[in-house]
């Protein structure tokens, strides 16, 4: 349902831009965690079966790619646990290799989650303004990802009929993807040219523009945004103390668990499952409107 993308355009940015940066910055694997459980229910809200399953097959030995290429790189750590040529496998450098992987993951998601919820009118109803050509370029070539996504599996079930990709073969699924990708470059060409004399003819750069939007800024947005620059405060403030630092070599430091620390766990938790809540309440409500029908 997004009930989430109802909210105004600016708490919106201000939230995910939020996110991602303390996702990216926070070196601590309590933060980490909970960004990534927050943005896993959150995308689950947002994507069908279908949607999850090619999640979990991209994620997961992305993932584990990650865990198991930083020992091999990596050779700090205190625990070593085997040799390779005189490099060791630390455990340190694991875990370090399970904290990286699951902050991409979540930063990832996060961004997805973005794609999800941020539509090309709101991008351009907050930039069109500034930066009009901009604004407009970004919004067409976001548009255009899913557009050629659903166009490659047209194509690619068209060539299924012709015969291709039937024996499964390296070669038979080698010339059919550059069968496919052609066709593809030729269509996006294509389309391109169609978009630029549409715009041309709706009167495009001819003149002084004007702007419609039905977004308002509304008291929720207000308590919305008040509750981020807060949060967003509070979290700035125990991260310059240091009070969230997690340094993993050359031994694992202990986890803080002092009372700011602890306050500021639970504060990002709310943060980052904040659009899970919000998604399940709208759900819930919903299926109560439902039932009463």
């Amino acid at each position: 349902m997004k009930a989430f993308g109802k909210l105004h355009p600016v708490t919106l940015l201000v939230y995910f831009v939020m996110m991602l940066a303390f996702s990216m910055f926070l070196r601590n694997p309590v933060t980490a965690g909970l960004s990534l459980l927050g943005s896993i229910a959150f995308c689950c809200t947002l994507t069908d079966k279908r949607e999850k399953l090619e999640d979990l097959k991209f994620y997961l030995p992305l993932s584990a790619l990650i865990v198991l290429t930083n020992p091999l790189v990596s050779h700090n750590g205190r625990t070593p646990l085997f040799f390779v040529n005189g490099n060791a496998f630390t455990l340190e450098a694991i875990w370090y290799g399970v904290f990286i992987a699951g902050m991409i993951a979540a930063v990832l998601l996060w961004s997805k989650a973005y794609s999800k919820i941020f539509t090309s009118d709101k991008f351009l109803y907050l930039f069109g303004r500034i930066l009009p050509k901009t604004a407009l370029i970004l919004s067409v070539a976001l548009r255009y990802v899913p557009l050629m996504k659903a166009q490659a599996a047209r194509l690619k079930d068209a060539q299924k009929t012709l015969g291709l990709f039937s024996t499964g073969s390296i070669a038979d699924n080698l010339i059919g993807t550059v069968k496919v990708y052609a066709a593809l470059v030729a269509w996006s060409l294509e389309n391109a040219v169609e978009t630029g004399r549409h715009m041309k003819a709706r009167g495009w750069n001819a003149g002084r523009r004007t702007a419609f939007s039905t977004f308002r800024f509304r008291f929720t947005d207000a308590v919305f945004l008040a509750v981020f620059a807060a949060a967003g405060t509070l979290l700035l403030l125990a991260a310059a103390k240091g009070t969230l630092y997690f340094g993993f070599y050359p031994a694992p430091t202990p986890l803080p668990t002092d009372p700011i620390s602890v306050s500021a766990y639970a504060l990002f938790g709310g943060l980052a499952f904040l659009p899970f809540f919000t998604e399940t309440e709208e759900s819930i409500r919903w299926t109560c409107l439902r039932s009463k029908i």
